[in-house]
């Protein structure tokens, strides 16, 4: 509307002007300049459209160091776990890091696995370190922290070298957790609890931990009550400022829920309450459950998790600003879906979610942080790197109890409509004992139900895909020369996983049969594609 002002002025001014024609054009030309300039200008407020990840972070969490955001979020059974996510600009984030490599702290063979184990951590940096508490609902709390990093570069430098994992507080039901450096030394644990394992939920808690952050000094009590008013409080984030401590927690469920800030000026109350974002009158689900953020320039964000079905919990991030120290978030406490921010740093035009789409050709002797394993741990004989000739390569691996199959190799879905191809080549062992043991292929998979897309045992190279549509509904499809595609069994509705959204990728699996070798799949590539 400035614009049009502006433009009708100039109109105006030049209509107006006692001059000869010549005169006349050349101050056209100059004004029509200044107008260009100047919308120029204003179109060139950055801005982002949520969701900033539409891939399944749940529980995400933010710290900074320096001009380095980083984010880490739930991973559950999934291993590397506690995926580390970098950005410049608070949009666009890379995975750049894990904090647990090769098995979940605590996993004893035989142990149920899905849903378990790494839930809604806290990352903050602190005297050098980078710090991740996380909660394990059957065994407790647990801290990991990097080696330190100051004075060695100016910069972050990935992947870290991290400690050992250390259970700070040995207890069943204790989840959640937030740490906070208090300015007088002492450091303060907030945390939730899981009722299935507590006996006991909607409750939050407070902990005071030795000075070292990696021991309880005194016992967890409980500090809120939220069973009238606002029932399954959880997620707790811990904060300081301006003389108040700050509990910000989401309520009400995962998917119907809304965000709670709580403030005292004493560590453990009496707090006094507001709700700072929920729905509203917008299509934004429960958004809450996540962590307060801000830049060089002292702009506040939240970062929190939408909960879209199948494709999991999706990442967005709202403004904040603070009014009488209470933050204000979203569109005064509704999400908003597009913001503009002459303050952000966006340089990068891309779409912000275009680093996780891509083509993975195995050209390196690790795999990329992108790819999880699903059962808890990861061992040798499972796969290797074969970087020499670009390819991976998967071992088959009993299937356990209930048919599950630990050494599935997955990746996050995108909650829009998507496309991944494979092209693979399945050689079974040849042993008689084995005929008929070991299959292997792509997969979509969930907590109740998988898709498995068997490879034809031909010992050839062939095409695998599955094209997704923005609901989640899939279709597989065959090829022999990556052109030509036959459809491969019904059309099949994903469903969600347990506490996360559907994944793909690939498995090569055999039944109990016990032998000295393990037939093979080798995957040449694997890419992802979002459709128009």
């Amino acid at each position: 509307m400035q614009n049009l002002h502006m433009w009708i002025f100039f109109r105006t001014f030049a209509h107006h002007l006692n001059s000869n024609e010549q005169t006349m054009k050349r101050l056209y030309v100059f004004l029509m300049a200044i107008f260009a300039f100047l919308g120029a200008a204003c179109a060139a407020v950055p801005s982002y459209t949520n969701p900033i990840l539409p891939y399944d972070y749940s529980d995400p969490d933010v710290c900074r160091v320096g001009d380095t955001y980083l984010m880490t979020s739930s991973s559950f059974n999934n291993v590397p776990g506690l995926q580390i996510l970098a950005s410049k600009d608070l949009v666009h984030w890379e995975i750049v890091d894990a904090a647990i490599r090769y098995q979940l702290p605590g996993y004893k063979e035989g142990d149920k696995v899905a849903g378990n184990f790494v839930w809604a951590p806290a990352i903050r940096e602190h005297d050098g370190r980078i710090w991740i508490y996380y909660g394990d609902p059957d065994r407790g709390i647990y801290c990991i922290r990097s080696k330190p990093f100051k004075n060695q570069s100016s910069t972050l430098n990935f992947p870290m070298e991290w400690e050992s994992p250390v259970l700070v507080i040995p207890a069943k039901g204790y989840i959640d957790p937030c740490p906070l450096w208090d300015e007088d030394g002492r450091v303060w644990l907030s945390h939730g609890v899981a009722g299935s394992r507590f006996g006991l939920k909607s409750v939050l808690m407070m902990a005071e931990l030795t000075a070292d952050g990696l021991s309880l000094k005194t016992p967890s009590r409980i500090i809120f009550d939220g069973h009238e008013e606002h029932p399954t409080s959880e997620g707790t984030k811990l904060y300081k400022r301006n003389g108040y401590y700050y509990i910000m927690h989401p309520a009400g469920g995962v998917s119907t829920g809304w965000q709670v800030v709580q403030r005292s000026k004493n560590i453990y109350g009496p707090y006094e309450l507001k709700v700072t974002l929920a729905q509203g009158a917008t299509a934004i689900n429960a958004p809450h459950q996540g962590g307060w953020i801000e830049t060089p320039e002292g702009e506040g964000f939240f970062i929190h998790f939408q909960d879209v079905g199948v494709a999991g919990r999706i990442v967005h991030m709202q403004p904040l600003k603070w009014e009488n120290d209470w933050p204000v978030m979203g569109n005064n406490g509704e999400p908003v879906m597009e913001i503009k921010n002459e303050k952000l740093k966006i340089k990068n035009s891309q779409p912000s979610w275009a680093n996780f789409v891509r083509r993975d050709e195995f050209d390196s002797t690790e795999l990329a942080l992108d790819w999880q394993w699903s059962g808890g741990r990861v061992l040798p004989q499972w796969y290797f790197c074969d970087a020499a000739n670009s390819r991976l390569r998967l071992y088959s691996a009993p299937r356990e109890e209930d048919d599950w199959m630990p050494n599935l190799l997955l990746q996050k879905i995108p909650a829009v409509a998507f496309t991944a191809t494979t092209r693979v080549r399945f050689t079974p062992n040849a042993h008689k004992k084995m005929q008929g043991a070991e299959q292997a292929g792509m997969i979509v998979t969930g907590r109740k139900a998988s898709f498995p897309l068997q490879v034809p045992v031909t010992n050839e190279w062939v095409y695998l895909r599955v094209k997704m549509s923005d609901t989640q509904r899939g279709q597989f499809y065959t090829s022999t020369d990556g052109k030509h595609w036959t459809k491969a069994g019904e059309e099949f509705q994903a469903v969600e996983g347990h506490w996360i959204g559907a994944q793909v990728g690939l498995f090569c699996s055999r039944d109990t049969r016990k032998h000295n070798d393990a037939g093979w799949l080798d995957v040449d590539w694997f890419e992802i594609t979002v459709d128009k």
